[in-house]
C-alpha cells in the first residue's frame, strides 16, 4: 500500500480552479469524473446530497494519504470521523471516470438544510464559483 492510499472525489472549491484547491497539494490527480446527486449553493461553497435519481455532478478524483485525508475532514468540519453537529459526512460513492472506468472514492456529503431554489442542476460548481 502506498502512502497515498485513499481516493477522494471533490466537486466544489477543492477542484482545480477552485478557491480551496491549494488544500490538494501533495495529492495525486487520478481523473475527472462524475457521480450522481443533487448539488446546492450553500454559501460560497456547495453542498452535495447523493441521489441515484439526481443530476450528474462533475468533479475530480485524487489519491491522498491518511494525514491529508484527516486534514480534508477537518476542513469539511468533521473531527475524528464524527458527524454529530457537522455540516458534512464522508461517505464512499461510485465514481465514473472520464475514460468510463468505475471506481469507489470518498466524498463529503452535505447534512444541513437545503433550499431547492439554490439547486445547481448543471452539476458543475466551477461554473457557479
Amino acid at each position: 500500500m502506498t502512502s497515498l492510499s485513499a481516493r477522494v472525489f471533490v466537486y466544489g472549491t477543492l477542484r482545480r480552479g477552485g478557491s480551496n484547491h491549494f488544500r490538494m497539494v501533495g495529492a495525486d490527480f487520478i481523473s475527472a469524473g462524475t457521480i450522481t446527486g443533487r448539488m446546492y449553493k450553500i454559501d460560497w461553497y456547495p453542498g452535495l446530497v447523493l441521489d441515484d435519481a439526481g443530476d450528474e455532478i462533475h468533479g475530480e478524483v485524487y489519491a491522498v494519504g491518511q494525514v491529508q485525508l484527516a486534514a480534508l475532514d477537518s476542513f469539511e468540519g468533521i473531527a475524528s470521523g464524527e458527524t454529530k453537529g457537522s455540516e458534512y459526512r464522508r461517505i464512499e460513492t461510485t465514481v465514473v471516470l472520464k475514460n468510463s472506468e468505475i471506481l469507489t472514492a470518498w466524498v463529503w456529503e452535505w447534512l444541513g438544510m437545503m433550499d431547492e431554489s439554490q439547486r445547481l442542476t448543471a452539476g458543475d460548481w466551477l461554473k457557479e464559483e
